[in-house]
């Protein structure tokens, strides 16, 4: 009976020449992302050794995603893996890097891994003269720090920067870790990284601008009602792009915007500048893209202005077309 023939690879997954081999792994910075990508990758048959944590939270962030595994200085950690996650925050890396370069704790042939969104694999520069092999990893998500995480790695676009060289290890440890790997150039990661951060984490802080001002309208379960409304409005974005735009700043309703912004002022005097500031965006790229009609943009912008200064502007009517095209 002839054996079964073996299943061809799928074509997201490697080719075994260019897996990396079985990897111990080490984690300098327990923080939100280290350790799930080293859980990640033990899923994927590497071995995590050793973690270097400082906080309470960050030990006890290792002890739930890597039991087992001893908290030891960093300079231990790269001396038992094969595969070093440097996952600190954007600031101290170049220091991190240079510090254990110094100290000769960089091994020859050693794969250094970061996951800054900023910086590329030139940062590891130091490292790499002392032989070490440099990768950028950045996971495009936000991490919560607990078990979830590795979940949310499943189809997690990675940016990738790496030598030439090391372009297949790279995109195989993303591949490994469940994600999906697009490349970066060097020059280009700081511009990638203010793209991400302009609509992750400033997503965050309006919706929870919006929850908090829902909760002081009298809305019980701001949460809820948001929840479906911001899928729809991210599906739309993510599909259409400004052609998804809608809402009183692209319609023009200038009274509408005023009386925003006056109501604002009362009671979250704080969100006003952010609300003007989206605002007037808001109203450039629909006027660009010919879903703002000129006539109306001249007076929303005016009233935009006026509100920025404080000046007040009289909400009615006649500031802007009757109806809702939403």
């Amino acid at each position: 009976m002839n054996a079964p023939a073996a299943p061809e690879p799928r074509a997201s997954e490697p080719r075994a020449e260019d897996r990396p081999a079985r990897l111990t792994v080490g984690v300098v910075g327990a923080g939100r992302v280290g350790p799930a990508l080293a859980a990640s990758l033990r899923l994927a048959g590497h071995r995590p050794v050793a973690v270097s944590a400082v906080s309470d939270a960050s030990r006890r962030r290792a002890a739930e995603l890597l039991p087992d595994v001893p908290v030891v200085e960093p300079a231990r950690v790269l001396a038992l893996a094969d595969l070093v996650l440097l996952t600190v925050p954007d600031d101290a890396l170049p220091g991190l890097v240079e510090g254990l370069a110094d100290t000769g704790a960089v091994r020859s042939g050693q794969l250094l891994v970061h996951t800054s969104g900023r910086y590329g694999a030139r940062v590891l520069d130091p490292a790499r003269r002392a032989g070490a092999l440099p990768l950028a990893l950045h996971p495009a998500m936000t991490f919560t720090g607990t078990a979830v995480d590795v979940q949310r790695l499943a189809g997690c676009s990675f940016g990738v920067t790496a030598p030439e060289e090391l372009r297949l290890a790279a995109e195989a440890l993303v591949i490994e870790m469940g994600g999906e790997p697009e490349w970066i150039a060097e020059e280009a990661r700081p511009l990638y990284h203010a793209a991400l951060a302009l609509g992750a984490n400033h997503l965050v802080t309006l919706v929870a601008q919006s929850m908090e001002l829902l909760h002081k309208a009298g809305v019980a379960a701001p949460d809820r009602m948001l929840g479906p409304l911001l899928g729809a409005a991210l599906d739309n974005a993510l599909r259409s792009g400004d052609a998804a735009l809608t809402g009183p700043v692209a319609r023009g309703d200038a009274g509408t915007v005023a009386a925003h912004v006056a109501e604002l002022r009362k009671h979250a005097p704080g969100t006003v500048a952010g609300y003007l500031a989206m605002a007037r965006t808001t109203a450039d790229r629909a006027l660009a893209h010919g879903l703002l009609k000129p006539e109306l943009a001249e007076d929303l912008l005016g009233v935009l202005a006026e509100t920025a200064s404080g000046a007040a502007h009289p909400a009615g009517p006649a500031d802007g077309p009757q109806g809702d095209d939403r």
